[in-house]
């Protein structure tokens, strides 16, 4: 099945560039020139993954991930120009899986997408840690009976944290193995979805039992 991809960009040269790329690499790609047309969009249709510029008429980039990250875990794809350390991170706790900045080219875009929707193989039991228990076939994340709503990259990166039966896990290594691409010197979309996830599994996230970091090294669950 063909993966379907909205691409919400009000820069029509751009847009239509993205789209040609995503398309030539296998992708069913929509458009949308604002926040309030992709949200209308997502109302009807159904998509596997949404790409969105931070800047757009009417109601921004920001709003619309906050807006989708509310009704679910539909993966999301910041595409933008800004790439200010403090615009990367307001995206990405406003519930982005991803972040990139444009310019860019449509393969390595292509890449990022595959990377974000790439899912676990048949078949893995289900993982317990503390009073968590995790699901990999079914996506679904149980704290003392009750259920935790995570993204899909939260997931996996948990899955990855809780697999390693208690051993670090290195920032390159939970790069690599969630987002799906190499080190490149920063870590702050790992940082920041440590402590989103952390928020959600962590009787007190200040003060963290479950995720400990280990500092200089990376992070590690403890078994």
């Amino acid at each position: 099945m063909c993966v379907r991809v909205l691409l919400v960009e009000d820069d029509e040269r751009i847009r239509q560039a993205l789209s040609l790329a995503l398309s030539d690499e296998g992708f069913a790609v929509d458009e949308a020139g604002s926040g309030e047309v992709a949200l209308r969009r997502l109302d009807a249709e159904p998509f596997d993954v949404v790409l969105v510029d931070l800047t757009l008429p009417g109601l921004d980039g920001l709003d619309v991930v906050r807006t989708l990250r509310a009704r679910g875990d539909l993966p999301i794809i910041v595409v933008t120009a800004r790439a200010d350390a403090r615009d990367m991170i307001a995206g990405l706790e406003a519930g982005a899986d991803d972040y990139v900045t444009k310019p860019l080219m449509g393969d390595v875009l292509a890449a990022r997408v595959r990377a974000l929707l790439r899912r676990r193989g048949p078949g893995r039991d289900a993982v317990r840690v503390g009073d968590l228990e995790i699901r990999p076939q079914e996506g679904l994340v149980h704290r003392a009976g009750e259920r935790v709503h995570l993204t899909r990259t939260e997931f996996r990166l948990l899955l990855e944290l809780a697999g390693a039966g208690g051993r670090i896990v290195t920032r390159e290594q939970l790069l690599h193995k969630v987002w799906g691409y190499d080190y490149f010197g920063d870590t702050r979309l790992l940082d920041v979805h440590i402590r989103r996830l952390r928020r959600k599994v962590e009787a007190n996230p200040d003060h963290p039992q479950l995720v400990l970091t280990v500092r200089g090294s990376g992070y590690r669950i403890p078994s």
